[in-house]
């Protein structure tokens, strides 16, 4: 980034500035969450995705706009989820490599201080659920009174249970009824059942929730103390990226030589600092248990899609994310199960925590519903698969209002599109022409094409592919408004 790139810098005093973390590989609530889809993006509750709920949630916060840091692959998701949720996407951070929290909250603190006078970090993950905002809300500003002194703050969950699944934090006594900041010992790994029982019971520990206030100068500093391996490499990265329509790609070459390392082993482990209690209906959704749990269970203790019906069960959960397959539940007992149009779980649900060995071993069967799904995301909209043969292959595509795929062509194979609902506009060669309802277009092999849709309704429409080859490969693109030609 040239000098000229670089923001004027605001003179606020200690802004708060949100950074929000928007990774994940999407594993543990399989078959709904995968890597190309994972949790933060999906419907798994009322009231919208957790990311959009993320960003909601600090309305009425008197904030600076929140930075958000994610992958390639999910920019343009992130980008549209912004927008709906009522905020300008263009301060959307791509990291080129996956290397934990550490890196990428490093990357982004140059880049906030830059902007802002001695700013402090708010670090949220996207896949969280709180119950009460409120609440939280009071805790952060709680928080901020503590990070304001230059100390930096995390924020640990009153424990209701032994939980293997989650890091814990100690605390020199047991805080009771106070809500109020107090410093902590030490950050303790994800114990055994024995353990985390004993820590419960001794009432000094808390859960670790992964959220964080921290002020940005003395973490940089820490940083060059306590990891300069991580900061060297984090500074490289974002000197040398670059703009990319409304996102900041960091250097994929430095990025890569950075150590995978979570912000807690990094530096909450080598600082002294404190701790804010939090007791707001926190659940970080890891899962299907905790799914069951936080859609409020009937009477009989069983929650139903509207896909899914239930007789004579109990402490069940049953969800159908396809409109065409019926799920019903018979006689079943703390059971999940789960279907989608290609993978179907069912599990008990005291065993919902394993469900990333599901994943692992359709990975090892090499299984694409491991990692993907038949509907496949685009910056324009959506493609499906509806009919696959050797030389074939029927899809469903879907372009939002005002989108439009690259102009592109195929070396392989020849097209032909049907309308089924919308307009389409078709580029052939040097022709324009639209496309209505039930209205049909055939693009010969190696002609230069484009789809859009100009109207103010998605279009929809089914394309049937010929040829030798049909990969996603077989695309030469020449201009797209998406920068990905």
């Amino acid at each position: 980034m040239t000098a000229a790139d670089r923001p004027s810098a605001q003179k606020m005093l200690k802004p708060i500035v949100p950074i929000v973390l928007c990774g994940g590989s999407g594993a543990r609530l399989w078959p709904v969450s995968r890597r190309a889809h994972p949790k933060q993006f999906c419907d798994l509750l009322e009231g919208g995705t957790l990311f959009k709920r993320t960003l909601q949630r600090l309305e009425g916060l008197e904030f600076a706009p929140p930075f958000l840091l994610t992958s390639s692959e999910f920019r343009f998701l992130v980008a549209e989820q912004m927008e709906d949720a009522g905020l300008t996407p263009d301060r959307i951070v791509i990291e080129p490599h996956a290397r934990s929290t550490a890196p990428a909250i490093a990357a982004a603190a140059l880049r906030i201080v830059e902007e802002y006078y001695d700013p402090i970090l708010l670090v949220l993950p996207s896949d969280h659920v709180i119950g009460d905002v409120p609440l939280f809300h009071r805790a952060v500003r709680d928080a901020v009174k503590e990070a304001r002194k230059g100390e930096f703050v995390t924020f640990g969950v009153i424990p209701d249970r032994p939980e293997t699944g989650y890091g814990y934090i100690e605390l020199a006594e047991d805080p009771g009824r106070k809500r109020k900041p107090m410093p902590f010992e030490r950050f303790i790994e994800k114990p055994s059942a024995e353990r985390a029982a004993e820590m419960v019971e001794a009432g000094n520990y808390l859960w670790n929730s992964g959220m964080f206030l921290l002020p940005a100068k003395r973490l940089l500093e820490t940083f060059e103390q306590e990891a300069p391996e991580v900061i060297d490499h984090a500074r490289a990265a974002y000197m040398e990226g670059r703009h990319d329509l409304c996102f900041y790609r960091l250097g994929e070459d430095a990025y890569r030589g950075c150590p995978s390392i979570s912000i807690d082993y990094a530096i909450m482990e080598q600082v002294k600092g404190t701790v804010v209690p939090l007791d707001c209906g926190w659940n970080d959704l890891g899962t299907w248990a905790t799914v069951w749990s936080e859609s409020e269970p009937d009477g009989d203790g069983v929650v139903c899609s509207e896909g899914a019906l239930a007789l004579d069960c109990r402490d069940t959960l049953l969800r159908s994310d396809d409109p065409d397959m019926r799920l019903i539940g018979l006689g079943l007992e703390n059971v999940i199960a789960v279907a989608t149009r290609d993978g179907v779980l069912v599990a008990a649900k005291d065993r919902a925590h394993e469900v990333r060995r599901v994943v692992d071993t359709l990975k090892a069967q090499n299984a694409k519903q491991a990692t993907d799904f038949p509907r496949v995301y685009r910056p324009w909209g959506w493609y499906e698969t509806i009919g696959l043969g050797s030389r074939f292959q029927v899809k469903q595509i879907v372009v939002k209002e005002g989108g439009q795929l690259s102009l592109q062509s195929h070396v392989h194979r020849s097209e032909h599109w049907v309308v089924v609902s919308g307009t389409a506009k078709v580029t052939l060669d040097e022709d324009e022409k639209l496309l209505t309802e039930n209205e049909s277009v055939y693009i010969p092999l190696g002609t230069v094409h484009r789809l859009e849709n100009p109207g103010k309704v998605p279009l929809r429409l089914i394309e049937v592919q010929s040829g030798p080859y049909l990969g996603e490969d077989d695309i030469v693109r020449y201009e797209d408004i998406y920068a990905r030609a």
